[in-house]
């Protein structure tokens, strides 16, 4: 090797061993003049790590508030009892209050450090018989008169408290949670490979997964509602509206007590039994973190806790969220980098969640979060509207994930397609696992909303399929939970529309049935084979249900009629929408059986604009799409990439599946004929609308 071969190769290796977070520009050469950005990005990490690191690293203090803030059982002098310990910089006089003291301002007033913490030991010698499990309690704060609050003296909820409650219409409250009989798990989470094996994700809300007029229980949600995932052939549910949340409505987005599971579902011991239980059935337990804002709440959450407007959140404007009406966190404070990763590791450790779904992500990483804005380049996202203290906070938010829990899972919902976002830390990536493919819901709609199936552009279709970022790992999903909710239509409200209603019946006949059924299978088949590494689908929508979501409101007298699920309808014998549901078991089974998901290998075969007709191989599975909306193809040959006999493993026009059973043959052997730049080809006859995916026989 000459001397200019070695001195390329050293240069190569040096760019490779990039250590100062300019490493993602290896994997995509456009970043490179956004060299500078990309590494002030990871310096400005790793400025937040060094004070980190001071104290204990990830695993330390940083990420251990929960087991010093709020009410934790230790020894003060030698005695027993409980201490309780709240961040309040700004307030003038802090006094612990509650059913044990007859909710007295003047019994327990509160000491405070020199960094504004307040403390308060109750011992078991004098309080073993008040404090007790289940006590109701506030804490009143006295402010020094800097904030907006309506008085100075106001009672709040302590920030760190690990159970609200409500009775009534009444303010919520705190309540001191430790059972004398801790929860015994029982099982392990399942052994989930992120390299080898895909994401199928079964999206929840605990509260409307019932079919009765109220809000469902975890225990319900243990019960009923599993065996229907597991059936089906999902691998993890994903928890929405675990956080206590005020307003029911807000599904569970407007977060008030980040460590207290939301009563209104359950206790958190029927939660870990939930957990627990999902797990012996082989499925991970994913939850939706919101950490990207809180609630304005006084009565509730964290809003000018301390009296003043910049505790835990911006000050001024920037505090302000206009769209959500919500309160925005400020990230680059250290104690609020410490609740909100004590956070992450409570609900890891003390509830053995499996990992995260982040929301709202693009609204933490840009200044304007990421409203009425288009991405249209990369300087978008590298402009003075980034915001740098945001990112830094979701790298240590990954790496407290991972630290904890090696095996842990966690998703970003980001729309803005930032680069880096699912790309690993020391590469100067954010850190996550995956990113959902936010692009492709908003595309399904806008399609159905704007063309008749006749006049898509199949080409176009699976170009937006696979515009992803390479080497970042996407969760699919053709339509998301937001377009359930009234106001709006699932997909299968817009191919049948009203028609749901009426004729769903086997014994029917409909043309405008017929059609949405079959373009319902092929939407989320093409999307489940070609959207990413993991699939995402929420409650109901499989097998095309046919209410919207609205959640009980003044609009619709309280009613809880649009805040469930009509689960009779899959279960009726006489109804259509039995084979949407059996279609999609199929469809999940087509990953558990060849691990389609995991390969990121996807090879186009064929396109035929005119005919609507498209071929692609993935994970040696071959996929045939004819979406000609009358025309059937008959003795269609088709380049595969095997020299092997093909065998039918999914046909979306099986009557089990709703369709017409027209697909007779089984099998399909390879013919030496060369087409489309493959050496063999097979014939296959496809009818119209419908789909057939194809495995090589092996030898035996």
């Amino acid at each position: 090797m000459n001397h200019i071969a070695i001195n390329i190769m050293r240069k190569r290796d040096s760019t490779k061993n990039r250590t100062d977070g300019t490493a993602l520009i290896n994997t995509d050469s456009l970043l490179k003049p956004y060299t500078a950005q990309l590494r002030e990005r990871f310096a400005h990490y790793q400025r937040f790590k060094v004070e980190i690191e001071e104290t204990g690293g990830v695993l330390g203090e940083i990420s251990q508030g929960h087991r010093y803030f709020g009410f934790n059982r230790a020894e003060h002098e030698g005695e027993t009892g409980v201490w309780y310990r709240e961040w309040a910089p700004g307030a003038e006089t802090l006094a612990l209050i509650g059913d044990f003291n007859g909710w007295s301002r003047d019994a327990n007033p509160m000491s405070v450090d020199d960094w504004g913490v307040w403390h308060i030991f109750l011992p078991d010698s004098e309080y073993a018989d008040k404090f007790t499990h289940g006590s109701l309690v506030k804490v009143h704060v006295v402010s020094r008169g800097e904030g907006t609050l309506p008085l100075r003296g106001f009672d709040r909820i302590p920030a760190y408290v690990q159970r609200v409650v409500q009775e009534g219409d009444a303010d919520f409250t705190g309540q001191y949670w430790s059972p004398s009989h801790p929860y015994q798990w029982q099982h392990h989470a399942p052994v989930f490979d992120i390299n080898t094996e895909g994401l199928r994700i079964y999206e929840a809300h605990v509260g409307m997964a019932q079919e009765a007029e109220k809000v469902g229980t975890f225990v319900e949600f243990t019960q009923n509602i599993l065996p229907r995932i597991v059936d089906l052939g999902y691998n993890a549910v994903q928890l929405m509206a675990v956080m206590e949340h005020p307003y029911y409505a807000s599904f569970g987005y407007h977060v008030s007590n980040f460590f207290a599971v939301s009563s209104r579902f359950g206790t958190p011991e029927e939660l870990k039994a939930l957990i627990d239980t999902a797990h012996s059935m082989g499925l991970l337990v994913i939850m939706d973190l919101v950490h990207s804002h809180a609630v304005k709440n006084l009565n509730e959450g964290l809003s000018q806790f301390d009296g003043t407007g910049h505790q835990y959140f911006h000050a001024g404007a920037k505090g302000e969220h206009v769209a959500w009406d919500s309160r925005c966190f400020d990230y680059s404070k250290y104690e609020v980098q410490r609740f909100l990763l004590s956070n992450i590791r409570y609900w890891l450790e003390t509830y053995q969640f499996d990992g995260f779904r982040f929301d709202g992500i693009t609204s933490m990483l840009y200044s304007d979060h990421g409203l009425e804005r288009e991405f249209t380049g990369y300087a978008d996202y590298f402009d003075a509207g980034v915001e740098s203290d945001a990112i830094a906070y979701l790298m240590l938010a990954n790496e407290v994930v991972h630290a904890v829990n090696p095996d842990a899972i966690s998703i970003a919902e980001d729309m803005s397609g930032m680069p880096g976002l699912a790309r690993p830390i020391e590469e100067g990536g954010l850190g996550f696992d995956y990113r959902l493919a936010m692009g492709i819901p908003d595309y399904w709609i806008r399609l159905l909303k704007e063309k008749q199936d006749e006049a898509w552009h199949i080409g176009e279709i699976y170009g937006m399929l696979r515009n992803r970022r390479a080497g970042e790992k996407h969760i699919a999903y053709v339509e998301s939970h937001d377009q359930s909710i009234v106001g709006d239509k699932t997909l299968a409200m817009q191919l049948m529309d009203a028609e749901l209603y009426t004729n769903m019946r086997i014994s029917t006949t409909s043309h405008l049935i017929s059609r949405g059924i079959a373009l319902h299978k092929l939407i989320r088949l093409l999307t489940f084979s070609l959207g990413g590494e993991g699939y995402l689908n929420f409650m109901g929508n499989e097998f095309g249900h046919p209410e919207w979501i609205d959640f009980p409101r003044a609009g619709n007298n309280n009613s809880y009629w649009y805040a469930r699920r009509q689960w009779h309808l899959v279960d009726d014998d006489t109804l259509r929408y039995k084979h949407l549901n059996a279609f999609d078991r199929a469809m999940q089974h087509l990953d558990v059986t060849y691990h389609l998901l995991a390969d990121v290998d996807i090879q186009l075969l064929c396109i035929h604009e005119d005919a609507k007709q498209i071929v692609y191989a993935r994970s040696g599975l071959v996929f045939a799409f004819n979406f000609h909306p009358s025309e059937s193809v008959t003795d269609w040959r088709i380049p595969v990439p095997e020299k092997a006999d093909y065998r039918l493993v999914l046909d979306t026009d099986d009557t089990a599946y709703g369709g017409h059973g027209a697909v007779e043959g089984v099998h399909y052997p390879w013919q030496d004929v060369a087409m489309e730049g493959q050496a063999q080809s097979i014939q296959l006859y496809v009818p119209a609308r419908s789909a057939l995916v194809l495995a090589p026989k092996m030898e035996n």
